[in-house]
């Protein structure tokens, strides 16, 4: 008889419970993660009375230990069930092992103690839930159904048994990578039309976490050097979701769109009011002033609660802007204020030309009245306003009193027609209005208004846009990348043919427009800021691998030669017929094609320098263009959605947003 081995305590891993298609699907925290919370676990005894809550996850989530939860902390989620692991068990048509619960957990590890202090196996274990264990060998541990303990299997429940392990060690599961507890920079992504972001149609959440992890892999390969000596840490990027507020019960507009939707083509109709609509919302002035305060709060608030969870942050804010997102961040940072100009630009955005002292035309009272809202007059005289303090007050100010937003809308709307009126129709000098003002009065008073004015406006740096009270943000972020952008096509159709080249937003100094050549969303920067007569490419993004992507290597290859075949040609004719070649006395055709690759990169990096584009981005580059894949290149109309939709798991921007984020710290490239 064999000697019996020790006994070693079984090594606990913590789980999470992510559903997937309404079925469980439990995932491993990481290493790190899982030892921090068995360290709470374990100093809090397992009967503790107070609640212990441990920030896991790069401080996203909270795990409550006793109820076994994992909160989500930036963004609306479920909670999701927690388990201390020990022991695993897997049917034979199931792909991946599942862990028990940790009371049948306990059962088993003492079965398994018993049996191995005794070296007694083939022992049978029965459990609570009527099925029977079999512990043949510490390698060899099946779960048979209850039939089994008295009759041998049927041919048909031989399938039945599962497979038992014990400890993670034993099962094959990918253990996620740990996060540097230090973030060296917050980037705030804002998504485009629709609640789908990608062509898996996944929400904003989950295209943020695939950029995330494909960030923290790149800094991993790309930046070890400063890993290694603690110069790096981490960018944590969060989701800003503002689709979820504009299609909410607080606004009401998907109940009045379905009311005069056609039953017809159901599915079509439900995704184009889903997403296309969205467009159409943005320019108008009452759900842009939605979207726009939406964005800009919780962008605030996201900021806020941060600050909160990493009280050491000191690092810089950034913001990324995919598609119908990057335009409503471009009107957004060309209305921030500097610490310095406060005031003055208050009183620039309500119309300096006004004379606010000589508003005693009318009372407040009469005002109040001919605009349907006698209900609101207590609310307004309580805070002492009067008709000249009204002319005075921003939407946010009414909003901070308690009033609602249809009667909001309409005290605003009256009072730009007023300053309207007062002033002859506006001011040439500052900017030029073009006003629309569309919608029918409601006759009964509890009903709010459906439209108002609409007005756009660009002043004479050249920046168009919807004229509503636009909200601050509460720091000046470091960059701003447009991913998959139409910034450029909106300006031009608000009537705008050209930025002005010293033009740069007023808290933000760097503005990066990225995009997939095959995107029919996307549109250019640099056009609209360079002289007409200057034709200059987009830059062209390297790859996360180092080099030009092999397809466009060859297609480049293939160019050189036959460039390089007809300089030869051209030789041969001249020295026949004694023509002078000042073209070859200079180095021929071959000049304008280096064959070395670190020339090229010489090249385009002298571009890079030599190149003034305006202040938008400190006189840098602005417009950067990904290079297709080979399958990308067969066809650009099949990809032309997808590409769209690309850059939440695309390497290369990833890798681009980085080394601008890092700046001076330099990036290694992969061969």
């Amino acid at each position: 008889m064999n000697a019996a081995e020790p006994y070693e305590p079984v090594q606990y891993h913590w789980f999470y419970n992510q559903q997937v298609d309404s079925r469980d699907s439990w995932q491993p925290f990481s290493r790190e993660d899982s030892q921090r919370l068995e360290d709470a676990f374990c100093q809090a005894g397992k009967s503790g009375r107070e609640e212990v809550v441990v920030a896991i996850e790069g401080r996203r989530y909270d795990v409550r230990l006793r109820e076994r939860r994992r909160y989500a902390m930036y963004w609306e989620q479920a909670p999701t069930e927690v388990r201390r692991c020990s022991w695993f068990h897997k049917g034979s048509k199931d792909v991946t092992y599942s862990p028990y619960t940790e009371e049948l957990s306990d059962i088993l590890e003492d079965a398994y103690m018993i049996a191995v202090t005794l070296n007694e196996w083939k022992t049978n274990v029965e459990l609570p839930t009527g099925e029977t264990v079999i512990l043949h060998n510490p390698k060899l541990m099946i779960q048979h159904p209850n039939s089994c303990k008295d009759y041998p299997p049927s041919p048909n429940e031989r399938a039945q048994p599962r497979t038992l392990k014990r400890g993670i060690d034993s099962i094959s599961v990918e253990i996620p990578e740990g996060e540097p507890e230090r973030v060296d920079h917050l980037v705030f992504m804002v998504h485009g039309i629709g609640p789908a972001c990608d062509i898996r149609l996944r929400g904003i959440v989950q295209c943020v976490n695939e950029f995330r992890n494909t960030s923290n892999g790149l800094i991993n390969r790309h930046f070890r050097q400063g890993m290694d000596t603690s110069t790096i840490g981490r960018v944590e990027y969060l989701p800003v979701n503002w689709h979820r507020v504009l299609h909410g019960e607080t606004t009401g507009v998907d109940k009045d769109i379905e009311r005069i939707t056609l039953p017809s083509i159901s599915r079509l109709r439900q995704f184009s009011n889903d997403t296309v609509l969205d467009l159409f919302f943005y320019n108008s002035a009452t759900y842009c002033q939605t979207i726009v305060d939406t964005v800009a709060s919780e962008i605030n608030r996201l900021n806020s609660l941060f600050l909160q969870r990493h009280p050491h942050f000191t690092g810089h804010v950034s913001l990324v802007g995919h598609s119908l997102g990057s335009l409503i961040l471009f009107d957004l940072l060309t209305n921030q204020e500097t610490s310095s100009e406060g005031t003055a630009h208050d009183e620039l955005h309500e119309d300096p030309y006004i004379d606010t002292a000589d508003c005693s035309y009318e009372s407040l009272e009469e005002v109040v009245r001919g605009q349907g809202l006698e209900e609101y007059l207590k609310v307004l005289q309580r805070e002492q306003v009067d008709i000249e303090s009204l002319m005075l007050c921003s939407e946010k100010d009414l909003k901070d009193i308690g009033i609602p937003l249809g009667p909001r809308k309409k005290i605003m709307n009256y009072v730009k027609n007023w300053k309207r009126n007062r002033t002859g129709g506006g001011h040439a000098a500052q900017f030029e209005t073009y006003s629309s003002s569309v919608g029918m009065k409601r006759a009964q008073e509890h009903q709010t208004p459906t439209t108002s004015a609409v007005d756009y406006q660009h002043f004479d740096v050249g920046i168009g846009q919807v004229s509503i009270d636009y909200p601050q943000l509460a720091f000046h972020p470091q960059a701003f990348f447009a991913f998959g952008s139409p910034i450029g096509m909106f300006l031009t159709v608000r009537g705008l043919k050209r930025i002005d080249p010293n033009y740069s937003f007023p808290t933000c100094k760097s503005f990066y427009n990225i995009f997939h050549p095959f995107d029919p969303v996307a549109y250019r920067i640099e056009p609209m800021i360079l002289p007409p007569d200057v034709n200059l490419p987009p830059m062209l993004m390297p790859h996360h691998k180092g080099r030009k992507r092999m397809h466009l290597e060859l297609k480049e290859g293939l160019t050189r030669v036959s460039s390089d075949l007809l300089g030869s040609l051209r030789m041969v004719w001249q020295s026949i017929s004694q023509v002078p070649a000042p073209a070859l006395a200079e180095g021929g055709v071959n000049s304008m094609f280096p064959t070395d690759e670190a020339e090229v990169l010489l090249m385009e990096q002298d571009e890079r320098k030599t190149v003034k584009v305006g202040m938008l981005n400190r006189g840098e580059r602005i417009d950067y263009v990904l290079q297709e894949t080979p399958i990308e290149s067969f066809n650009e109309y099949l990809f032309a959605i997808q590409s769209h939709l690309c850059y939440w798991e695309s390497e290369d921007t990833a890798l681009l947003v980085l080394r601008e984020l890092y700046g001076n710290i330099p990036a290694s490239s992969q061969s």
